[in-house]
């Protein structure tokens, strides 16, 4: 086993340490206090943030990465009281008790996790017999898992610990090593894996093939975008399975069984599981897609997640900046019609929206182009994946060409692509392609019952005096919240196009916009105060609100003057959850008071109290076993000695 220093443990690693630092205290559902007032709207409704926390974390000196740590939930909930007629907040956190937790916890050995780090993954200096030996020890303990003596068999290698949603009945987490995770609201305990078909701990389900379906390669067709799609207008659930081999990338739809009013039927009304999709360079970490009501894409960007790069003596993770960006669009129905676009390259982990428009030629002689466009927040480099490790971003092994060369940014960017394949000069263009502003951009969210529309508005997170690709050893902390009119800069950059790949409509930096008086300024920023910092916002609509931004955006926010001189959170440090007005970008309308602090986490969602009401029956919810005693006959303690030794030798 490992030793580390104190040196080593104080120093900490910089997402591992201060508030990104994990928490191991569970919360039930407790009572808030707050000051402002709650708008009716929320009234029965809950938000929840998921986010790694890794259980085992005794070993900080250890290889670490953001993306790594076991999910936890982390949800305000609105209670009405009809008694006095109000609303009350109550908070609750929970482990989400996937196969990897469970494992964890009646491990008395463990003191780091059982997954190798992204960290060990993407490092360069990772010698191929050091990430030989993780991933050996990571299947010696699966196996483990499945012996006498195990209390939590390892059937799935999913943490669960990226983002969140809702479809037909049922809140789900997710992470790309696996299939969804059922959670029951508003107290947050686990329920089991939905496999797109049946859920596990719901009356009379049977765990049948579903998403992966069966053969050799079925586990790793069942792992699935932490990041699906649900149409407004359909219910229809969209995902997509990346694997190792080819055709790398396969695409589900699952229709929703509940009838609604709001919801339109399906014009195709099937469901469809791991439909391969053709024309996939290789093995990449694509952590997102876009989806308009017609339309799918897909992206084959120069990020590559793939074991055998080792082969090859590269990182499992691998960027190459000499290579292309290349997206695939379909009909949403038919992944075998996909055509592909290039362009240069970049990293996209997060698109904003999507959707479909027509473009008529000047000549009435030549057909209308159809058009498919995405808002995404690209960055130039791959930075953020090596600083989010606290590692350095490798120097390119090979020269950019020159016309691809481009500052370290990340900016919400504009693509537009051109479909009418009748007209040779459009083949396969990309018509436009320029960012919207010059401001950081990330974890974009908009109005749900406007995805996959021209929507007029994109919320999203800023950063000052840096970019998302923070520097070494220093983490990203979110200081500004922005809402940005997607529409009028859209227009604005049709009307004076800026130049393609490196342009930008709206040049000014953040200070300059903060400096604005313009009440019609297509950029607001909500900064946050000196030394305060926020989370990913999510938009929670007004009752018949007039306007598409009528409504508010919540965020949870930590005071870092909590800190102590180490830079470490005291005991009683506590978050906020505050409620902003999304039209104003100014009020901040309540602000609730929580009993601890909320680690900064990654993605959130806001369930309506119709969500919490129409969730599907739960025969039985995931719990912790009890451990096993110290009795047994010789044989038996013989080999539970001897399986601890190997578990210590391990770690």
């Amino acid at each position: 086993m490992q030793d580390f220093t104190s040196q080593q443990k104080r120093l900490g690693h910089p997402y591992l340490s201060g508030n990104f630092a994990p928490i191991q205290q569970e919360v039930r559902l407790t009572l808030c206090a707050y000051t402002g007032v709650i708008p009716e709207e929320f009234a029965g409704g809950e938000y929840v943030r998921n986010g790694g926390n890794p259980v085992t974390n005794e070993a900080l000196g250890r290889d670490a990465h953001w993306f790594d740590g076991d999910g936890m939930l982390t949800g305000v909930s609105f209670a009405r009281n009809e008694e006095k007629d109000s609303i009350q907040p109550h908070f609750v956190n929970q482990y989400i008790l996937t196969d990897l937790f469970l494992s964890s916890k009646t491990s008395s050995s463990l003191k780091t996790p059982i997954l190798p780090s992204i960290a060990t993954l993407v490092n360069p200096a990772s010698s191929l017999v050091a990430i030989i030996l993780r991933i050996l020890r990571t299947n010696i303990l699966v196996i483990l898992s499945h012996l006498p003596g195990s209390q939590a068999a390892i059937k799935r290698i999913s943490v669960a610990n990226t983002a969140i949603y809702y479809h037909d009945g049922r809140a789900l987490a997710t992470c790309e090593s696996g299939p969804p995770m059922r959670f029951s609201l508003p107290g947050l305990e686990t329920i089991g894996w939905f496999n797109g078909k049946t859920n596990e701990g719901e009356p009379g389900s049977q765990m049948n093939s579903g998403f992966g379906g069966r053969g050799l390669l079925s586990f790793m067709k069942e792992w699935t975008t932490a990041h699906p799609r649900i149409d407004p207008n359909t219910s229809e659930l969209l995902l997509y399975h990346s694997t190792f081999v080819p055709p790398y990338v396969y695409y589900s739809i699952v229709q929703s069984t509940s009838k609604s009013s709001k919801h339109t039927e399906s014009p195709n009304g099937r469901r469809l599981l791991n439909v391969p999709v053709p024309g996939m360079s290789g093995a990449k970490m694509m952590h997102d897609f876009g989806v308009s009501r017609n339309h799918t894409i897909i992206m084959d960007l120069p990020l590559s997640l793939d074991p055998f790069n080792l082969a090859k003596n590269k990182p499992v993770v691998a960027y190459d900046p000499t290579s292309r960006s290349r997206f695939g669009i379909f009909p949403r129905y038919a992944p075998q019609d996909i055509f592909w676009f290039e362009t240069n390259p970049c990293c996209i982990f997060h698109t904003a929206n999507s959707w479909d428009s027509v473009v008529a030629e000047s000549s009435s002689d030549l057909p209308e182009t159809e058009m498919v466009n995405m808002l995404v927040c690209r960055l130039t480099s791959a930075s953020l994946v090596f600083s989010a490790g606290n590692l350095a971003a490798p120097m390119p092994v090979q020269d950019i060409p020159a016309d691809e060369r481009e500052e370290e940014q990340c900016r919400l960017y504009y693509y537009q692509f051109a479909l009418n394949q009748s007209t040779t000069d459009r083949r396969n263009k990309i018509t436009h392609q320029w960012s919207l502003s010059a401001i950081p951009f990330e974890f974009p969210s908009l109005r749900d019952s406007v995805s996959m529309s021209a929507a007029k508005y994109v919320y999203g997170c800023s950063v000052s005096g840096t970019s998302f690709g923070a520097a070494l050893g220093r983490a990203v902390k979110i200081n500004a919240l922005v809402k940005v009119d997607v529409e009028t800069l859209i227009r604005i950059g049709m009307q004076n196009t800026p130049n393609q790949i490196i342009g930008c409509v709206d040049k000014r930096c953040l200070p300059e916009i903060l400096a604005s008086n313009d009440p019609n300024d297509p950029i607001k920023v909500f900064q946050m105060p000196g030394g305060w910092y926020a989370q990913e916002p999510r938009f929670v609509p007004r009752a018949d609100g007039k306007s598409e931004d009528d409504g508010w955006i919540l965020s949870y926010v930590f005071d870092e003057s909590q800190l102590a001189d180490d830079g470490e959170c005291r005991p009683d440090s506590k978050s906020e959850l505050w409620i902003i007005d999304a039209r104003n970008m100014r009020d901040v309308v309540a602000k609730v008071r929580l009993p601890q602090r909320v680690s900064y986490g990654l993605h959130g969602n806001w369930f309506s109290e119709e969500d919490v009401q129409r969730q599907r029956p739960v025969e039985k919810v995931r719990m912790l076993p009890k451990l096993y005693g110290k009795g047994g006959s010789p044989v038996w303690q013989m080999w539970m000695w001897t399986r601890k030794a190997i578990e210590e030798w391990l770690h």
